[in-house]
């Protein structure tokens, strides 16, 4: 990196934390700090939902994911637009006319204390280990390749967020996750017009969508009934809408970002802008995956992205068997260019029965292309089990240090560090909230005024932080850090989910048998998951993740409804 690059990348994330505390660094009381005094208009609202979940992960893995895969994660979105249709009706006027600091006070109005408390630990535990993957995931990328330490990026991420929010709190979180997607959209349009640019002179972009269909990377609806797909239309609308309804319904980190809406129209104005715009913008970030993957069609790709990886291949005792694999995949790259040229120039002759054969051409080009990746894969994991060998989050950053110009390398660079900080500070703002309101203060056997309470909170908000810094220390990547995010809400949001969907519409049920029930489809999940998906290369698994939320919120609400049945049958039958 060139002295101007740094100088945009210092200078972006310095204004962003600086205008973040002097913004909002004198919240007096726990209204202000948490919901920052209720003030935020429904475009704050839906900028910050929206920059709350799309991580550093999203930007650093997506377009890599479509690169590998295509087009078809974005069916994952398919359930959110419905999702925030169901939470604008349902959850946003209850919270608001209750008047909650929290999602979980609520649970404890319709049934007791150790159900609020378990719904909160849920929470802590699956977005503590979120939060410590969103500061790990731009940190172990930027570390490959710019030579530096991981745990020194952990720390340098961590601690600029931890500055502005645990100074300015909520609000803090919600002003500068508007400069964040700010600097993230540029530098995302900016990376698809350079791209594009990097094309060859006679590839228009319909030419492009042409090449990336030909290779199966436009394959967008998935209508198959297999549940060992991961993405398909059917787990979208059914796993993706559940999981959305729990992450932005029940998960505190969204909830604070509605709740600290001017009105409740605010809030759901905030959330329809999300429903709308979410999936446009995670297309269009596929979409930019896409067009690196025609891009290097034309140009010189690694057998493997990552390269920490290669780097050890080479220096082991299978170096040579590596270049060997090396030389293969230049022989293809050659055959691949030919190939993709010939289908170009049939394209202008519109010719059936050519074009099907040169796409059958490509076809056959790409599957040895695979096939000599896997095997790079396979010399690489002999050399140690422990080096990662899913090369996608690697992708679109090697692009960038390779073809991004002086000067727009800071810029890209600065949306992967913005968008991990936006992240983060919404998970630890949502952190040090659950634990001083639903744990910390719920317990207080005496009042404190509302200062004593700020400070908790702001202490909590700085443990957490210093908790993600660690967890992202000790963190290792497992497949595709978009896909591991999503995992690991999986396995938690359903069974929360059907917690809240029981206090809503499923009155008869008490207490104890939601309690009982939660503890015992945890715990099932868990299982199913290690079971059906974890035990099994990606590919492989006997069931999609997504389908977890599902499962989940079924089986708490159905093991509650017995529960409560049996326990009301055996108060019936004693008397």
């Amino acid at each position: 990196m060139e002295l101007i690059d740094w100088i945009v990348l210092t200078g972006t994330l310095l204004f962003i934390v600086g205008y973040g505390y002097l913004k909002t660094k004198g919240s007096q009381n726990v209204s202000d700090y948490i919901l920052g005094g209720n003030e935020a208009k429904w475009y704050t609202v839906g900028l910050s939902v929206m920059a709350t979940q799309a991580s550093a992960i999203t930007f650093l893995s997506t377009p890599g994911q479509a690169f590998h895969d295509g087009m078809g994660f974005v069916q994952f979105y398919f359930g959110l637009p419905l999702a925030m249709i169901i939470i604008c009706v349902v959850f946003v006027p209850i919270y608001h006319k209750l008047k909650v600091y929290t999602a979980y006070e609520f649970l404890e109005n319709r049934f007791d204390l150790k159900t609020r408390s378990l719904a909160a630990i849920l929470f802590l535990i699956q977005r503590g280990l979120a939060a410590g993957i969103t500061i790990y995931a731009p940190s172990i990328i930027l570390s490959a390749v710019l030579g530096w330490e991981t745990k020194t990026l952990n720390i340098v991420i961590g601690i600029l967020v931890i500055i502005y929010t645990v100074s300015g709190g909520t609000k803090a979180v919600s002003v500068t996750q508007k400069q964040q997607m700010f600097v993230i959209m540029t530098g995302m349009f900016t990376a698809f017009y350079l791209v594009m640019s990097y094309l060859p002179e006679d590839i228009t972009f319909s030419k492009a969508m042409k090449i990336a269909g030909a290779n199966d990377k436009l394959n967008i609806l998935d209508f198959s009934l297999n549940p060992k797909s991961r993405y398909t239309f059917w787990s979208g609308i059914t796993g993706g809408l559940f999981l959305a309804l729990a992450y932005f319904g029940t998960d505190q980190s969204q909830v604070q970002r509605y709740l600290s809406g001017k009105s409740v129209r605010e809030s759901q104005l905030g959330l329809i802008f999300n429903g709308l715009f979410k999936v446009p913008m995670q297309f269009f970030i596929l979409l930019v995956g896409v067009m690196v993957f025609v891009y290097y069609q034309y140009n010189h790709s690694p057998l493997n992205f990552n390269p920490a990886a290669v780097e050890a291949v080479q220096q082991s005792e299978y170096a040579d068997q590596y270049q060997q694999l090396e030389k293969q995949h230049l022989a293809l790259e050659k055959d691949k260019k030919m190939a993709q040229e010939r289908f170009s120039a049939v394209l202008d002759v519109k010719d059936y029965e050519l074009i099907v054969a040169a796409k059958k051409q490509i076809q056959d080009i790409n599957k040895k292309e695979i096939k000599s990746r896997q095997d790079a894969k396979a010399l690489i994991q002999k050399v140690d089990e422990d080096l990662e060998t899913n090369d996608k989050d690697y992708v679109f950053i090697h692009f960038i240090l390779n073809k991004i110009p002086t000067g727009l390398m800071g810029l890209l660079l600065a949306v992967i560090f913005s968008a991990a900080m936006s992240s983060t500070a919404s998970e630890l703002n949502a952190l040090g909230t659950i634990t001083t309101i639903d744990l910390f203060r719920r317990r207080q056997k005496k009042e404190h005024d509302e200062k004593y309470y700020l400070n908790a909170t702001r202490w909590f908000t700085f443990g957490w932080g210093i908790i993600a810094i660690l967890f992202a220390n000790f963190a290792s990547l497992l497949d595709n850090l978009i896909q591991l995010v999503n995992i690991i809400g999986s396995i938690f949001y359903g069974n929360v989910l059907g917690i809240f969907l029981i206090a809503f519409f499923i009155k008869f049920i008490r207490g104890n048998a939601v309690f009982i029930s939660a503890i015992v489809t945890q715990i099932a999940i868990i299982l199913i998951y290690y079971f059906a998906i974890h035990r099994y290369d990606a590919g492989d698994e006997k069931l999609g993740y997504l389908w977890l939320n599902f499962i989940g919120c079924a089986m708490v609400i159905i093991i509650a409804i017995i529960l409560e049945i049996l326990n009301r049958t055996t108060n019936a039958i004693k008397k």
